[in-house]
């Protein structure tokens, strides 16, 4: 069943984060972060999965034509496409409809929301499981778990990913396994082999709790 999530404000959660951090283990990171708000939402654009074809990586994104969002949260409900560049295989998601508004898909979880997938950068971590959507997700947690001095600045709510983070990605005690967690997603994502599958990119039944709204734009999307 698709569930669904509340919209966002105007693109302030879109204001840029620090550098990415250069290639390799993310090291002690910088020694302060400070969460400017941003929900997880801005990093759905690009999805890496399993592909449910050969189980190597897959790709899930906005579906080619569909205009470029005004809002993060129009991620949630524009048209999507699995791709894997390895064996072909291509798969299209389009939102459901309840009378003229579009039902979304609620993040969070170590699938995907559109296909059920099991994502591509997952592994277990201080008995848990670290998962991230993208590269850009994981530079961004690397750059809060390595801060020894973390913030919240004016544009931060409860809304905001860091926020949300579970607890055990937060204590001190589990800083030098998260950061080896990371360096270890940071790997995944520069392979897409079936035989470079983490031991932990299957479906585990981790999803988001629904939660709704709706989004009234006055039908379906249309590929311009």
């Amino acid at each position: 069943m698709v569930t669904l999530m509340n919209t966002d404000p105007p693109a302030a959660d879109s204001a840029p984060g620090p550098a990415p951090s250069s290639a390799g283990d993310p090291g002690p990171g910088p020694s302060r972060h400070c969460d400017t708000g941003g929900w997880l939402a801005r990093y759905s654009d690009r999805i890496q999965v399993v592909c449910p074809r050969c189980g190597g990586r897959a790709v899930v994104v906005p579906r080619p034509g569909v205009r470029t969002h005004k809002y993060f949260s129009e991620l949630l409900f524009q048209p999507r496409r699995l791709a894997c560049g390895g064996c072909g295989a291509v798969a299209e998601w389009a939102a459901g409809m309840r009378g003229n508004a579009l039902i979304g898909v609620s993040l969070g979880g170590t699938e995907d929301p559109f296909f059920g997938r099991p994502l591509w950068l997952q592994v277990r971590c201080a008995g848990r499981m670290l998962w991230a959507y993208n590269e850009e997700q994981v530079e961004e947690l690397a750059r809060y778990a390595g801060a020894q001095l973390r913030e919240r600045g004016a544009g931060s709510s409860n809304a905001s990913m860091i926020s949300r983070l579970p607890a055990w990605m937060k204590r001190g005690e589990n800083r030098p396994e998260v950061l080896a967690g990371l360096a270890a997603l940071r790997e995944l994502a520069g392979r897409s082999a079936p035989a470079d599958r983490s031991d932990a990119a299957y479906e585990h039944g981790v999803r988001p709790h629904p939660h709704g709204s709706l989004y009234f734009r006055g039908g379906a999307y249309e590929v311009e």
